[in-house]
């Protein structure tokens, strides 16, 4: 077992990858000599070299489109979008060719590529920099969507991504990357499509995503003390989604939470809110209710985006207000 920070994690998962199958490759800016802008892919031109760790120039639009097409044609590339926000650069490379290639030929040609990418706030890097984009990426059929939120799931989630046969977009929080975790050692493979419950509760059920997850889970702690015993759920993978461990949990707490960092505005606690209102109604005992970012751009302004960007103490008065009520 080892202690790893959640972007040595990074680098453990794709050098399993890159270790197990020479197809795997990882393509990106700044990814090869500089081990990355966040420090993510440190060792990995070392350990493969130039022909599998390949730096590219500053567009986004020529990584996802070398990947795509490394990917049609035998290779199962890892590629970096530096920043999340840029993915509106390429987002019709991803969109409307990637997610649609194996559709549109009858599987005859598959895409077995994951985009990596820096994704969400918290770190004073602005509004064109910090945002989660979780909600973008799930609307798009043929797309696979995962968050980790620890160590140990970055490294297992990362080979079911790369081992899939479709595009699976692979978003790292860029507020977790310093975070550590115990990691087992020796190969490590996750599922896509499964949640984790991080903590067993018998009154409420917050689920959350990402840097989301350590912020429930503290504000779990926070109001059993009070009396209120919350169930949180690490929802992990968005695309597939595990809609059957929330109704479940649902089913045993009548209350559901979603902690999301994305604007309010059709984020992904919206899509689990109306599964639940759908399929689990009569397990209700009160309303559903999403605490979020507001629909605004996030600020750079330290104070403004704490304010704005669901923190503990939100969570713990938003749960107790509605247990209350």
């Amino acid at each position: 077992m080892a202690q790893l920070t959640y972007r040595e994690a990074v680098a453990r998962g794709i050098a399993q990858e890159m270790n197990r199958d020479e197809r795997v490759v990882l393509i990106g800016e700044d990814i090869a000599g500089a081990g990355g802008v966040f420090k993510t892919t440190v060792g990995l031109l070392e350990q493969f070299g130039p022909r599998r760790v390949l730096d590219t120039p500053i567009s986004e639009q020529a990584i996802l489109g070398a990947a795509m097409g490394a990917a049609m044609t035998g290779l199962r590339p890892i590629a970096e979008i530096m920043f999340s926000d840029f993915f509106a650069v390429c987002w019709d490379i991803v969109v409307n060719q990637m997610a649609k290639t194996r559709y549109m030929t009858n599987g005859q040609v598959s895409i077995p590529l994951v985009v990596k990418s820096g994704n969400g706030g918290g770190l004073r890097f602005g509004a064109q920099h910090s945002q989660s984009i979780e909600n973008w990426a799930m609307a798009v059929p043929g797309l696979k969507v995962v968050t980790p939120s620890c160590p140990e799931d970055v490294v297992g989630l990362m080979a079911a991504a790369v081992r899939s046969d479709d595009p699976v977009l692979f978003f790292e929080h860029k507020g977790l990357y310093a975070s550590r975790g115990e990691v087992p050692d020796g190969p490590i493979e996750d599922v896509l499509g499964k949640a984790k419950i991080r903590r067993s509760g018998e009154h409420a059920t917050i689920a959350a995503l990402g840097m989301m997850v350590p912020r429930a889970v503290e504000a779990a702690e926070r109001l059993a003390a009070q009396g209120i015993s919350c169930e949180v759920i690490d929802v992990r993978s968005l695309i597939p989604l595990d809609a059957q461990t929330i109704l479940d949990s649902v089913g045993r707490t009548g209350r559901l939470f979603t902690v999301e960092e994305n604007p309010r505005a059709l984020g992904w606690g919206a899509e689990i809110a109306s599964i639940v209102g759908d399929e689990g109604f009569w397990d209700l005992d009160g309303p559903i209710v999403r605490i979020t970012t507001p629909h605004v751009p996030l600020p750079s302004a330290d104070s403004l985006e704490d304010l704005v960007i669901p923190s503990v103490d939100r969570i713990v008065a938003e749960v107790e207000k509605a247990m209350q009520a």
